[in-house]
């Protein structure tokens, strides 16, 4: 047996292995970073639509078109928004919109008025969110504003003792699956209730989109 012949081809069947494993490293590395940039982009655009508070009949103050409606589609949009200023425990009195010739509430879902209620007809995963925009208008005690939208996301708020007209704003969000369930916004305050705070009723309400 040649001994040589054999550390030479150790030494060969080494070097390939040495090779196999940088390369292999250098894919992973590559794979990693795709998904990382690609997980960015989503959070992006995500963020992107939480920043849009509200529909708006007026194209030139409506952040909701473009790109976003060609992507997303009307149908498969829905805005609600708060139609009374009042903190109470009760549910959260809310009201399509109207945006364009229709309105803010698109054919994938059936809005009820009577109960406020909002149900998804398509089965799917949904990015939903909640704007709360709050005002004391005199002299106001501290406390807590909790808004639910079923078991699909909570929305809470501390509101600090204020004097002046200082706004405190929320923004909530999730992605859930809805599957034909009606939904209902039930808003709960503190024990002592919260006196001279206000619900500013054209930027505070809540919205949901169809992912997948």
């Amino acid at each position: 047996m040649d001994v040589e012949s054999l550390q030479k081809s150790g030494r060969r069947r080494g070097s390939c292995l040495d090779v196999f494993l940088v390369v292999s490293t250098i894919f992973l590395l590559v794979a990693v970073a795709a998904l990382a940039a690609g997980g960015v982009m989503v959070v992006m655009e995500l963020r992107s639509e939480l920043e849009t508070p509200r529909l708006s009949s007026d194209p030139g103050t409506s952040r909701l078109t473009g790109d976003t409606l060609s992507v997303y589609k009307m149908q498969n949009f829905a805005y609600l928004e708060a139609v009374s200023s009042k903190l109470q425990n009760s549910t959260m009195e809310l009201s399509q919109i109207k945006y364009g010739a229709g309105l803010s509430v698109g054919s994938n879902f059936q809005f009820e008025e009577g109960t406020h209620s909002l149900k998804a007809k398509q089965v799917g995963y949904y990015f939903i969110y909640i704007n709360l925009n709050l005002t004391c208008t005199y002299e106001c005690s501290a406390g807590l504003l909790s808004v639910r939208l079923g078991d699909k996301l909570t929305c809470e708020v501390e509101l600090p003792a204020l004097a002046d007209t200082t706004p405190v704003s929320r923004k909530c969000w999730t992605v859930s699956r809805l599957d034909g369930q009606k939904l209902f916004t039930q808003m709960t305050v503190s024990k002592e209730g919260l006196q001279n705070w206000r619900l500013e009723l054209n930027t505070s309400g809540l919205g949901m989109f169809l992912v997948d």
